[in-house]
Parts: structure tokens; sequence; C-alpha cells
């Protein structure tokens, strides 16, 4: 299972998802053009825990992070 992990005011909301439910990837990729259109940044975790930010949906990422937009003041 490959997970999309929003970040948010209230803390973090998980969505998972099957890699091979043709469904699911659409909803995925559906997230992700939103949420980074949105001004989240988002980006994939590989297997040493090693982060890159990314602006193309990756369906075989195993966990993708989306980090909102810091403002200042």
């Amino acid at each position: 299972m490959a997970a999309q992990i929003v970040m948010d005011h209230n803390g973090d909301t998980r969505h998972y998802f099957n890699t091979e439910d043709v469904k699911a990837l659409l909803t995925a990729e559906t997230r992700f053009k939103k949420l980074t259109a949105a001004g989240f940044t988002a980006a994939t975790r590989d297997g040493a825990g090693k982060a890159t930010v990314t602006r193309v949906f990756n369906p075989t990422a195993e966990e993708t992070l989306f980090i909102p937009r810091l403002v200042g003041g």
C-alpha cells in the first residue's frame, strides 16, 4: 500500500491506496494535482528515508508527503 501524507494545521492526514487499482491511482493523482495547485510542496521518501521534492505524480512512490506553504509575518 502506498500512502499520501498531508500535513496541515490539524497535524497530518494519511491516504492509503493500492498501486494496482486503477481507480485508486486516479484518485491519488487527482489529490496530488489538487494539493500541489493549492501550494503544497510534494516530496517522496526512499527506503533510506531521504526526501526528494517532486512536481509530478509518481504512482510507484511508497510515500508522498505534502507540506503546506509557510506563511511568514
